[in-house]
């Protein structure tokens, strides 16, 4: 008999809804039934593509005896960390701080003030490894409960004034400039990894806002080092086993430092911001490889992730059937050498293991490898290539594919509209800026509904009960913006201003700090507030970034001293810790760039619109329509120069003379 998530719109809560356990969603009934009955809460925090997740689920929580327990000692709670990024946040700090680690599933006991008192991540169903097992530690905290109440509540306070007591540092007064630039570059230089790309050690996730702050570095700086860095980890990931070889788009991580076994989970997030970083990778140098990643990854998003809505769907799952049924963690990407043979026949399998680096030992498990390109430095027979990797999909279509979160993430789905609006117009693919407007149509009619507040999440049409946090509003406004600047429609410029508004309102505290939650979102024991980047920008620099732009095209004060409030924080971090504040350190660039204020009168999609579109100059906006609009405000008195269409560059509060000349634009753009 289904439990208490039957009815929610959350694709991982579904997966719960038919466990034995008797789940509660996050609410305050939950907690209400806790205090009635005298029992702590388990809190189970996951997301739908996680396979630890998964196990942990088959393992327990669809084990009678542990549901029997469960259900008669406790009050258990089941949460989407990616419906509700703030309540993850506050817990997650709470473990990371106990334990030194942190990571999904979280398992948190609560008492029914909503209080932490013990933590942990994954627990096996047996002992092993020196951990407990799950039944163990519930034993272990009923008899701590029952035996030791008052001690229980005095370290569930301590540690609830612990994580109040924790300050932010954000740089109070002045904003971040050349030498705070020129010193994360610097402290990126020292963690970069020169053999295999990328920076640290394994696992190796992409960096794809720190690529982003050294592409805008070198274009305003010319720092070879920066464009070197970027282009040679891109390189580095494209020929690695993070991406898929024959489809296109990138699994979440790799394990390894080499790039070559991933996990093997396809983010919405992680493609939509790659794309980005390739396109514009594919801008600053013209390379091949950038630009077909960039459009395979932009193919891949459309292909697999869209939802009848014409949003995207969250993500794929690691885990599939193999031959056998059994669910396997990349069972529907990885190759033996034998199935090769099976699909190409004896030479062309041959040829395709060279090709994709496909051994007889493997490179994965059982024998299995993944497909990579690992031989940078050989001339390859394209069109036998190319046929070999269109039999090895076809075959691939015959196998179980992965299973899908289709809820729509706001955020994510602002990101991946800035990418395909920018990958469409640079490549000439009006197609995917069509299915970038879909999605922001969609976020508009269902996610901002009648009052311009967003919500957090929709699935098939219908928003979740989640509001929106602050991650949400910058990125959906970032892919507003950008998609103004690509369409010349300023109604998009005009929905990024309802929700910067809120930002304003809601989000925004003392000295030009930033909060993940609005002023008027549930209490938790902690008002979230995080500048770092994560798998995403920081919602924190996402929004100055959106602000600063926003700024730039209308000529707003009070949005332009928002953003240099906010980018305090990256005067303070970017030289100490520039890996985790990538998209701040981007942001940074722009605003030591000015930005730059471009304004095309003359036609979308024309010579001086694309080329103001191809500028690398950090953060320029683009405004283009026609002589009269009044969408734009920075169109408003700038004719056309003999009847030829006009560009206009401003910057600091000083224009260029008007242009009409392409390349003399580009000259102005170039950085």
């Amino acid at each position: 008999m289904p439990n208490r998530l039957a009815h929610e719109t959350s694709p991982y809560l579904l997966q719960h809804a038919d466990n034995p356990v008797d789940w509660w969603p996050w609410s305050p009934e939950a907690f209400e039934e806790a205090r009635s009955r005298n029992v702590p809460v388990l809190l189970s925090v996951g997301y739908a593509s996680c396979h630890w997740c998964h196990v942990m689920a088959h393992e327990s929580f669809e084990d009678g005896e542990v549901a029997a327990y469960l259900n008669t000692h406790f009050v258990p709670v089941k949460v989407d960390r990616e419906e509700r990024p703030d309540v993850d946040a506050v817990y997650m700090e709470a473990v990371q701080a106990a334990t030194g680690q942190g990571g999904w599933p979280m398992t948190v006991f609560l008492t029914a003030g909503a209080e932490p008192f013990y933590f942990g991540t994954y627990f096996p169903p047996e002992p092993r490894h020196g951990m407990p097992s799950f039944l163990q530690v519930l034993e272990g905290v009923v008899s701590a409960w029952t035996d030791r109440h008052d001690e229980v509540n005095e370290v569930a306070g301590r540690i609830v004034r612990d994580l109040a007591g924790r300050s932010l540092v954000h740089g109070g007064e002045g904003l971040p400039g050349e030498s705070e630039l020129a010193q994360a570059l610097l402290g990126l230089s020292r963690e970069y990894d020169e053999k295999h790309g990328g920076f640290g050690g394994a696992p190796k996730f992409p960096p794809s806002m720190t690529i982003e702050f050294l592409l805008r570095h070198h274009a305003r700086t010319g720092a070879e080092g920066a464009l070197q860095m970027a282009a040679d980890t891109c390189e580095a990931m494209a020929r690695g086993g993070m991406y898929d070889q024959l489809a296109g788009g990138f699994a979440r991580y790799s394990v390894d430092r080499e790039w070559v076994v991933p996990h093997f989970e396809k983010m919405l997030y992680d493609n939509a911001l790659l794309c980005r970083v390739y396109a514009h990778l594919w801008r600053a140098t013209g390379s091949e490889l950038a630009r077909r990643v960039a459009l395979e990854t932009a193919d891949f998003m459309v292909r697999e992730l869209r939802t009848a809505e014409g949003g995207f769907a969250s993500a794929l799952d690691a885990d599939s059937e193999d031959g056998d049924g059994k669910h396997v963690e990349g069972a529907y990407y990885v190759w033996t050498p034998a199935q090769l043979r099976e699909v190409l026949g004896d030479e062309d399998a041959a040829f395709a293991a060279e090709l994709f680096g496909v051994t007889e030992e493997g490179t994965f498990e059982e024998g299995s490898s993944v497909l990579q390109l690992p031989r940078a430095d050989v001339a390859v027979d394209a069109e036998r290539a190319a046929g070999v990797r269109a039999r090895l999909l076809a075959a691939r279509e015959e196998r179980a594919r992965p299973g899908r979160d289709d809820k729509v993430v706001a955020a994510w789905n602002g990101l991946a509209i800035a990418a395909l609006a920018e990958t469409g117009a640079y490549f000439d693919r009006p197609d995917l800026i069509e299915r970038a407007t879909e999605a922001a149509d969609l976020l508009v009619r269902v996610h901002m509904g009648d009052v311009a507040r967003l919500a957090r999440t929709s699935k098939d049409g219908r928003t979740g009960d989640n509001a929106g946090v602050l991650e949400d509003y910058g990125d959906v406004a970032e892919g507003f913006l950008t998609l103004a600047a690509v369409t010349g429609e300023g109604v998009w410029l005009e929905f990024a201003g309802f929700l910067l508004d809120i930002v304003l309102q809601h989000f925004t505290g003392e000295g030009g700090q930033l909060y993940d939650t609005a002023d008027d979102a549930e209490q938790l024991i902690r008002r979230p507030q995080d500048p770092t980047d994560s798998a995403t920008p920081a919602g924190w620099t996402a929004a100055a970034g959106a602000l600063l732009s926003y700024a730039a095209y209308t000529g707003s004060e009070a949005h332009r001293a928002a953003a240099e409030g906010a980018s305090g924080v990256v005067k303070a971090l970017g030289p100490r810790v520039p890996r985790f504040i990538g998209w701040g350190l981007a942001v940074a660039e722009a605003l030591v760039d000015g930005p730059r204020e471009v304004a095309v009168n003359g036609p979308v999609g024309g010579e001086l619109h694309r080329t103001a579109l191809l500028g690398r100059a950090p953060g320029a906006v683009v405004a283009v329509g026609g002589t009269g609009g009044t969408e734009f405000p920075l169109l408003a008195d700038r004719p056309m120069v003999d009847g030829a269409p006009t560009a206009y560059v401003c910057r600091h509060f000083v224009c260029d003379a008007p242009t009409t000349d392409a390349q003399e634009l580009a000259r102005k753009l170039g950085g």
